[in-house]
């Protein structure tokens, strides 16, 4: 499993909520309480799209088949102008309707609210919860709001997309969620594939020869004993020349790549199951509790007791 689809697996990034968004000018939605990352599709018509939270932040445009990536921030409004108040707050899975003044809440529709109407915009939103460590690694590829402008392969995506949210059948759901997660990697490609894209260099290095493959292997199985003399064997590569372009590449040797990697897991095994510290630290790749341990605190600065603690106590909710 390559990089990208082991931190999308990893850090729970299936089963989002999928909602068809029609609406006639003028409308404005403000969304509470944001999901750690939102996927906004543009079928037809056109959007704006504010965060809240940064008031310096200028409102985007979105047209027809451009896909908005929305991570960072708690609240964020979707309008047909930038100028148009809010006549609605999404929070908590319920509709506020603002009038006057006054709201009335509404349970949302599970997938759909408003009418078709001529010159309404369409919008597809797709809401994931990512959580965890290996999930920040893999929102630290974005910034708050990214834009990927439409495009063929995008494009197609979406038509799919919008044609299976319009009817209820057997195994939607499955579909849906499937058809979300194709348009996300599709989009993510697309931005990390602009000229002047920063990705991450791990996610440079997956085109690197040798390097990717390496990364793969890495992914597959990090609880193995790992040597650079074994990965480099297994990619075709003599030993030097192999930790040469994997450093220059990832910026880090294999194996301390493979630590990190290695204390994301605990991390995140640490946070979200009952597991106790030495099956956690054998699940990862150690044998000697102890020496995960101090492996541990080394990268996270506390014992992986105290981090549980920390972390389920709400004192520490990044890494």
């Amino acid at each position: 499993m390559d990089v990208l689809s082991d931190l999308l697996h990893r850090s729970r990034a299936r089963n989002a909520q999928i909602r068809q968004l029609i609406q006639q000018p003028p409308w404005s939605m403000s969304f509470a309480d944001a999901p750690s990352l939102t996927v906004v599709a543009t079928l037809g018509g056109h959007a704006s799209v504010r965060l809240d939270d940064d008031p310096q932040a200028a409102p985007v445009r979105l047209a027809a088949g451009d896909i908005a990536l929305i991570s960072g921030t708690n609240r964020y409004t979707i309008a047909d102008a930038p100028d148009t108040p809010p006549q609605v707050v999404i929070r908590g899975g319920s509709k506020h309707v603002i009038d006057s003044g006054t709201a009335a809440q509404q349970n949302l529709a599970p997938r759909t609210y408003g009418d078709g109407l001529p010159g309404a915009t369409t919008l597809l939103r797709g809401a994931y919860e990512l959580r965890g460590d290996v999930g920040e690694r893999l929102l630290v590829m974005l910034p708050p709001l990214a834009v990927v402008l439409a495009g063929p392969r995008t494009r197609a995506a979406l038509d799919l997309l919008a044609a299976e949210v319009a009817h209820e059948e057997p195994g939607q759901d499955a579909v849906l969620n499937r058809l979300l997660d194709l348009v996300l990697v599709l989009a993510l490609r697309a931005w990390c594939a602009r000229p002047q894209a920063e990705p991450p260099s791990w996610y440079r290095a997956l085109l690197t020869p040798a390097v990717g493959d390496a990364l793969r292997l890495l992914h597959e199985d990090p609880a193995r004993r790992w040597t650079v003399a074994e990965l480099a064997a297994r990619v075709g590569q003599s030993r030097a020349t192999f930790a040469a372009r994997f450093t220059g590449a990832v910026g880090e040797p294999p194996l301390t790549y493979l630590t990190g990697w290695r204390m994301a897991l605990a991390a995140d095994l640490l946070r979200d199951t009952e597991e106790t510290v030495a099956a956690v630290a054998r699940e990862v790749g150690y044998e000697d509790a102890f020496a995960f341990s101090v492996a541990f605190k080394r990268a996270r600065g506390v014992s992986p007791s105290d981090w549980r603690r920390q972390v389920r106590s709400g004192r520490r909710v990044r890494s």
